[in-house]
């Protein structure tokens, strides 16, 4: 066989089915070899999104998700994809087509230095220059992908390489990496520490990132909740680890999060935060997460772990692991009625209460409709912008899944990422909701579902501006507004009827429920633009 046959020959081993991507020359020795697999492919319009849809598909399924494109401009449309994966450490393997081995440096038609260019944004990047690499190269790939705290890791394969003779193909059964060793377990006289500071705890709460979820830990910290009855309260890319009307559950901390979740973080005695960065969405004020309490942090990536906010007691390991031990430890700790009392108060008392146009679809109470005629085990990816901000406030979590880009804020994140989720798990329910803004800058992608027959549910807010731009132009500048105008925007109803998709258009709320209905009843693409006033604000 050779390179190119190699490389797919181990996706196999790997159990990877699809692969999400683009061709180009560089990269056709591998989508020529790839015919005679079982691996699907997915043809994506840009690059870009080839990553977010392997990203979706790795959240979903907790293996790496895959994308594949071609060298130059098929290489460097893809960084901003695999930059929005390792913001979130989501776990993706990209294999870029390179041009020959002899002419890399020779600033050749399509030749770009991927792995320099990516240094910053994976976990770890090979270039492979000898055929009878391959195996190894992809198996610590996956590995180094899939352990510690998760991430994109990149093969650059140049063409020569995938075209070469491959003498002894034989795909490792374990990987052997002296310099890579990431803690799983956690250190019991450190856990032991922690359960002795319950025994002194008032108002103990916990803080749940997206670590939980990376490491299907939300199980493990939710039998530890309710057991106990420690309110636990979650980051942006946290959402989910906890239903969002499960009582120990107090919403969404940080700059756009709930206020009494916030106040409830801030007056705690004894914060224990899991598998989050303590990054400034979440915390923008790092002193009072420390100022009259102890501070617990618990993450797989020892970097993390002091580098915003010095913990009383660090704990490095695996959040699943930790907290399989923690529930099968005894300890003695108070009673927490009084304070979870005292958080119900706070959470009824600084509820927000918007005064929605009634002229227009009220954002906040359409996303609430729509979550409770969802299915429970749906699935949810929210774009970027204020479309964003209303889905983390007001979309409610059952037994399914939220989804965002949290870490780096990727605009036209949700369709490719939607597409992805909706390739691993086909028999769920998965709605992607976007600004008229992000919509645009994927909507390209509407071909992919439609070639794929991929049935995604697309939700567009229409209010005609960047509209998360235009709200801190609002406050900032006094509505001095620039570059934020959305007019010459498509006419989705047509955009819609190009694509063979169903459409639907809600001016208002008072048809709201039954267009919702209309709009999920189907296991079909279909497409809803609400209608959103233009001056809504994310409060």
């Amino acid at each position: 066989m050779n390179g190119a046959d190699a490389l797919v020959k181990c996706l196999t081993e790997e159990g990877v089915d699809t692969v999400f991507g683009y061709p180009g020359v560089a990269i056709c020795p591998f989508y020529n070899s790839i015919l005679d697999s079982d691996i699907r492919t997915v043809l994506i319009r840009t690059e870009q999104n080839a990553a977010h849809a392997a990203s979706g598909m790795a959240r979903m399924t907790g293996k790496p998700g895959v994308c594949a494109v071609t060298s130059g401009p098929g290489a460097t449309n893809v960084i901003t994809g695999i930059a929005t994966a390792f913001a979130d450490s989501i776990p993706l393997v990209c294999i870029t087509g390179q041009v020959s081995t002899n002419l890399i440096g020779c600033d050749v038609f399509q030749e770009a230095d991927i792995t320099g260019a990516v240094e910053s944004f994976v976990k770890y990047s090979y270039l492979v220059k000898d055929v009878n690499d391959i195996p190894r190269i992809v198996k610590e790939a996956f590995h180094i992908a899939n352990t510690g705290r998760k991430g994109p890791v990149l093969i650059d394969v140049p063409i020569d390489v995938q075209n070469a003779t491959i003498r002894n193909f034989k795909y490792p059964e374990e990987v052997k990496l002296r310099t890579y060793k990431p803690t799983v377990k956690g250190n019991m006289a450190q856990i032991k520490k922690v359960l002795a500071e319950f025994s002194k705890a008032k108002k103990p709460i916990i803080c749940a990132g997206g670590g939980v979820l990376l490491s299907e830990a939300q199980f493990e910290i939710r039998k530890f909740a309710e057991k106990y009855n420690i309110p636990v309260v979650s980051t942006m890319m946290g959402i989910g680890v906890m239903p969002t009307e499960h009582p120990m559950y107090f919403g969404m901390v940080g700059n756009n999060g709930k206020p009494y979740a916030n106040k409830a973080m801030n007056e705690s005695d004894l914060l224990i935060m899991v598998g989050a960065r303590v990054a400034d969405r979440a915390v923008n004020q790092p002193d009072l997460i420390t100022k009259g309490k102890v501070l617990v942090h618990i993450d797989v990536d020892p970097a993390e772990i002091g580098k915003n906010v010095g913990p009383h007691i660090p704990i490095v390991g695996d959040c699943k692991s930790i907290f399989e031990d923690i529930n099968g430890s005894e300890f003695e700790c108070n009673d927490f009625k009084a304070w979870i009392d005292e958080l119900n108060t706070y959470k009824k008392d600084l509820a927000v209460v918007r005064k929605p146009n009634p002229k227009y679809v009220d954002p906040a109470a359409f996303i609430d409709m729509l979550s409770k005629n969802m299915k429970d085990d749906a699935v949810y990816v929210a774009d970027v912008g204020q479309n964003q901000i209303w889905s983390c406030s007001y979309h409610i979590v059952k037994d399914g899944r939220f989804m965002t880009s949290g870490g780096m804020g990727t605009m036209g994140y949700s369709i490719p990422a939607a597409m992805g989720v909706k390739c691993a798990c086909p028999d769920k329910q998965v709605v992607a909701v976007c600004g008229d803004g992000a919509f645009q800058m994927s909507m390209c992608e509407l071909a992919t579902m439609r070639q794929h027959d991929i049935n995604v549910k697309i939700i567009v807010l229409t209010n005609n501006y960047l509209g998360m731009v235009r709200e801190y132009q609002h406050y900032t500048y006094k509505d001095a507004y620039s570059v934020v105008d959305l007019s010459g925007n498509p006419d989705l109803e047509k955009l819609s009827s190009a694509y063979d998709m169903k459409f639907l258009r809600l001016k208002d709320m008072k048809d709201a429920e039954k267009v919702i209905k209309e709009f999920l009843k189907k296991d079909e693409s279909a497409l809803l633009e609400c209608l959103i006033d233009p001056m809504d604000t994310v409060k």
